[in-house]
C-alpha cells in the first residue's frame, strides 16, 4: 500500500479529522518561510509589538514592508494541498483548519472563515489595535504614500495588520478553539510545520494525548515525530493529490 493509499484510508476511516499547517504548505506557493536560510528573518529583522506602538519609526517601516511585499507573505496562489484541505472540509471529512500561517491561502482556496482557525493571525487585512475594527488594506495605502500615521476611522487607535508580531500575546479564544478541536479529532494531519514554535506547536500533543491519531507530513523530521502513527518526509501538494485521488475510489 502506498503512503498516499494508506493516508486516504485513515481519512477515510475516520469521523473528525483536523488539519494543522505550517509553512510547509505555502512554500510550495512561493510565499518564504520564516526561519530557514534564505527564509523572512535572514532577510529582515522582525519588528516587535512593544517597538511597534511606541515607535512611529518602527510603525513606518512595518507599514513599508506591507505595501512594498518586503515579507512576500500575500498575493502568492493556493496548491494543490490548500485545494485538497478545501475539498476535504466541503465533504465534511475535515471540522477545521489550525494554522500557522498568515497568507489567506485556505480561504482563497474556499474554506470557510469560521472554519479556519489562525494562530498567528492574518496578513492580508489591517486591525485597530484598540477598537479591534477590521481595514482592507488598498484603504490605508493613500495615507502610507502621503506618510501619514495610520490610524483607524472609527476611533484614532493605531492600526496593524492582522498579524501576531514578537511581544504580542496569542489570541486566546482561537488558542482555546484549536485546542477544543484538536482534542475532539480523532485524526489530526500536521501538513508542513516544524513544530518548533510554541505554544502552537502544542496542540498535536493535545490531540495526541487525547486519543487522536497523529499524522505528520514535513519535509524534515520533527520533535513529536517519535509520536505520530505516520511520518511522511514528502512534497504536501503531490501527496494530498494522490490522497484525493485515492479517495474517490473508497
Amino acid at each position: 500500500m502506498s503512503n498516499a493509499q494508506e493516508l486516504a484510508r485513515m481519512i477515510h476511516l475516520a469521523e473528525r479529522v483536523v488539519i494543522f499547517t505550517g509553512a510547509g504548505i505555502s512554500t510550495e506557493s512561493g510565499i518564504p518561510d520564516f526561519r530557514s536560510p534564505g527564509g523572512v528573518w535572514s532577510k529582515m529583522q522582525p519588528i516587535y509589538f512593544q517597538d511597534f506602538v511606541a515607535s512611529r519609526d518602527a510603525r513606518r517601516e512595518a507599514w513599508t514592508r506591507v505595501f512594498n511585499g518586503a515579507a512576500g507573505w500575500v498575493g502568492a496562489h493556493p496548491n494543490a494541498g490548500h485545494y485538497a484541505i478545501a475539498e476535504l472540509v466541503k465533504q465534511g471529512k475535515v471540522s477545521a483548519v489550525i494554522t500557522q500561517n498568515v497568507d489567506n491561502l485556505h480561504q482563497d482556496a474556499g474554506v470557510p472563515d469560521h472554519q479556519v482557525i489562525e494562530l498567528h493571525g492574518n496578513a492580508s487585512y489591517a486591525k485597530c489595535l484598540d477598537c479591534g475594527m477590521r481595514h482592507e488594506l488598498e484603504e490605508l495605502r493613500a495615507p502610507w504614500e502621503a506618510g501619514e500615521e495610520i490610524v483607524c476611522v472609527n476611533c484614532a487607535g493605531l492600526l496593524k495588520t492582522a498579524t501576531i508580531s514578537f511581544g504580542q500575546a496569542m489570541p486566546e479564544a482561537e488558542m482555546e478553539r484549536a485546542s477544543a478541536e484538536a482534542e475532539a479529532s480523532d485524526l489530526f494531519i500536521v501538513l508542513g510545520s516544524s513544530l518548533v514554535v510554541y505554544p502552537a506547536a502544542g496542540i498535536p500533543v493535545l490531540a495526541r494525548r487525547a486519543g487522536s491519531k497523529l499524522v505528520i507530513v514535513n519535509r524534515e523530521a520533527t520533535d513529536l515525530d517519535p509520536y505520530a502513527h505516520m511520518v511522511l518526509n514528502t512534497e504536501i501538494g503531490a501527496l494530498m493529490g494522490d490522497v484525493m485521488d485515492e479517495l474517490k475510489v473508497m
